[in-house]
């Protein structure tokens, strides 16, 4: 006969034990030979000490599913705890490399060898640069990656930004009060999201400002503690801009950088910070990059050849400035 305090985590035991604690009832009835005594978010149980180990091996598989599948019900439960555990645990351990459970059955994988890259990547490091061409799900793999911190309370807030630079555009010249002007640049950002959350629930992460998605410029004097912060379509940052979100780098942060530097909508006097910063960081302990390309590209087949044919064009045009003129050899 032994005594153990198991501490619940990694979830909220609320959403855990269920409504009126029907979810620990089932529980309680399963183990029916074990002392279960709920306080807070720890469990107290007495019994002999191999149903104590089974117990612990099955609270372990229900907050498992609770973390990927968002709910737990009564008949989950009843499969978890009866013949079929076996079964249900090696699903589990299949579905690993799913990055978040979204909305309508959606599941959000690493599709390419470069997004799963960015996926271990942002696992052993604070800062990581995903850079790339478009359509290579850049920033999708890292608003992915950002759910699945949130969900696994691993940080306690998401926060997105992206510098309100277009090609060719002009917020002034935009209808509407700020927020208006603002929000079409940050419209990809919310697609993601959407994908990622059901809409009441985003609704409440934004006014509550679990989630805050706002331009680069907004991040100045900000400390982002806590936090997973994701910078997209960093190469329309100016050298000054990029300096400072960059030391805006808090305590138990992890920040994703994502840009195509092919595709830099700044004045043509105005170098872009990524630029600058993908040399200046390289070989920095603690900051990873991982370089997307045309193989990587997930929308349109024809998408991955309209960036061959750019590239090729502009191999063309790299050969014919550096080839020697001439008439100066004559």
């Amino acid at each position: 006969m032994i005594e153990k305090v198991v501490v619940i985590s990694e979830v909220n035991p609320v959403e855990l034990f269920g409504v009126n604690e029907q979810n620990l009832k089932q529980l309680k009835k399963h183990f029916s030979k074990l002392q279960i005594v709920a306080r807070g978010n720890q469990l107290i149980l007495k019994g002999e000490k191999s149903l104590v180990t089974q117990f612990e091996d099955s609270l372990r598989l229900l907050i498992h599913h609770l973390l990927k599948f968002e709910q737990l019900t009564e008949s989950q439960i009843e499969r978890m705890l009866g013949a079929e555990a076996k079964e249900i645990k090696s699903q589990l351990a299949e579905t690993d490399e799913i990055l978040v459970h979204g909305n309508h059955g959606l599941l959000v994988k690493a599709r390419t060898v470069n997004q799963r890259k960015l996926v271990k990547s942002v696992l052993k490091n604070d800062m990581v640069f995903a850079l790339g061409p478009a359509g290579t799900g850049k920033t999708y793999t890292a608003v992915a990656l950002a759910a699945r911190a949130l969900k696994n309370k691993e940080v306690r807030r998401i926060i997105l930004t992206r510098p309100a630079v277009e090609a060719g555009e002009n917020l002034g010249f935009l209808p509407g009060d700020l927020k208006e002007k603002l929000d079409p640049f940050l419209q990809p950002l919310y697609d993601a999201l959407h994908d990622m959350f059901p809409a009441e629930r985003l609704n409440d992460y934004i006014e509550n400002g679990v989630v805050q998605i706002a331009p680069l410029a907004f991040m100045r004097g900000r400390t982002l503690d806590h936090a997973f912060v994701i910078l997209d379509e960093a190469q329309n940052a100016t050298k000054s801009q990029f300096k400072m979100f960059l030391t805006r780098m808090g305590k138990h942060a992890k920040f994703c950088i994502t840009g195509d530097a092919s595709q830099v909508d700044l004045p043509k006097n105005q170098p872009s910070g990524l630029i600058q910063a993908t040399e200046i960081l390289k070989g920095t302990k603690g900051i990873d990059f991982i370089h997307f390309d045309g193989k990587d590209v997930i929308r349109h087949h024809l998408v991955r050849k309209i960036i061959e044919a750019y590239d090729m064009e502009e191999k063309n045009k790299n050969l014919k400035s550096n080839k020697p003129d001439a008439k100066a050899d004559n």
